[in-house]
């Protein structure tokens, strides 16, 4: 069966479904730039989970990482690529049409 042209469902992407990395997706729109430990902080993850989520990300192109010195340390600082907001903001198109949203009451 082939999915009809535009049909909103094609934007859903199961590697941005995963729970965690939605989160990240979110926070990371809403944000456009975080350092890692408040991602870590906000999303109660260990480093090596929250590592984890971010190299899938990242390895698809999703994600990018900055990292920089701050108050003497090296911090890893997280944003979604234009590629990465697109899928997110795609997928979100596709969970509506799951639930029926229609964006009008």
């Amino acid at each position: 069966m082939t999915a009809r042209h535009g049909d909103p469902m094609d934007g859903f992407d199961t590697l941005i479904h995963a729970p965690h990395r939605l989160r990240i997706c979110a926070l990371l729109d809403t944000a456009g730039e975080a350092e890692f430990g408040a991602l870590q902080d906000q999303l109660g993850l260990s480093a090596s989970a929250l590592s984890k989520q971010v190299a899938a990300l990242t390895d698809a192109g999703y994600a990018t990482q900055r990292k920089a010195v701050r108050d003497t340390r090296q911090r890893v600082w997280l944003s979604l690529t234009p590629r990465g907001r697109k899928a997110y903001n795609g997928h979100l198109v596709a969970l509506r049409a799951i639930v029926g949203e229609s964006g009008t009451e």
